[in-house]
């Protein structure tokens, strides 16, 4: 069954509304993990418009499982993991002017770049990922970097509507495949809800999932402990699915 990894930016969003200190990204993930979070993820975007640098140390002195960076591959970032040090640290694209990340990093368009950042992460003993599109190219080009794991941006599948959100399925399970095939360890993550996460949950190479705002959303509504393990019974539902039916069935039936 595909772990859950839970990410805790949006609570910082709503903070950073009034600028105050509540609600507390902090106190998030701790409910997180009482809930059964296997691992916390936080994004430290360059223009620091939810997670700011206190919130990232303060998570490493909270979190019991495992704490996952968001970052961009730039010097100032690269830096600063250095010296908090997070268990993992996954490298992803980043523009100033979009709402969330859009789309994968493209590995095989920078690949000296990302293979140096890395070396140098792994160098001071963190794990790495990528954070990309499910495409072939990408998937070889983070083996030829070297990281640790590749998470598969899941965006166009959880955005797509009818027979297009089957192809995007397909294309996920075809890159999970292959990344399989390489060696590779497979996570997945982004716009994924109670309802469109089973098909995913369901691929078998799948091996964690990184879910944000969905949960936080719905703890607006049942409150944050409540919110986590709803979206883990869900998981552990497809988990049991995968055992009868492949993903597309499912999505067929859910969807």
């Amino acid at each position: 069954m595909p772990k859950l990894c839970v990410n805790i930016d949006h609570v910082a969003t709503v903070r950073q509304a009034r600028r105050i200190d509540e609600p507390d990204p902090v106190a998030a993930a701790v409910l997180a993990e009482l809930a059964g979070a296997a691992g916390i993820t936080c994004h430290l975007r360059e223009d620091r418009r939810h997670i700011v640098d206190s919130d990232v140390i303060r998570l490493m002195q909270t979190v019991k499982t495992r704490l996952n960076l968001e970052m961009a591959a730039t010097p100032e970032m690269l830096s600063i993991a250095e010296g908090i040090k997070p268990h993992m640290v996954m490298f992803v694209p980043e523009k100033r002017q979009e709402v969330t990340t859009e789309g994968g990093l493209d590995v095989a368009g920078n690949l000296q770049r990302v293979r140096e950042a890395t070396q140098r992460m792994q160098a001071s003993g963190m794990l790495v990922s990528h954070f990309v599109d499910p495409e072939m190219r990408q998937i070889d080009a983070v083996g030829e970097c070297g990281a640790d794991v590749l998470e598969m941006h899941t965006g166009a599948y959880a955005n797509a509507r009818g027979a297009v959100c089957r192809d995007e399925l397909m294309k996920l399970t075809a890159a999970a495949a292959h990344a399989a095939e390489n060696g590779q360890k497979v996570n997945a993550g982004h716009g994924l809800n109670l309802r469109n996460v089973l098909p995913v949950a369901a691929i078998p190479m799948v091996r964690e999932l990184h879910i944000g705002h969905s949960i936080v959303a719905h703890a607006v509504m049942v409150g944050f402990e409540r919110a986590v393990r709803e979206m883990i019974e869900a998981i552990r539902y497809a988990d049991s699915l995968s055992k009868r039916y492949s993903p597309g069935q499912i999505l067929a039936y859910f969807i």
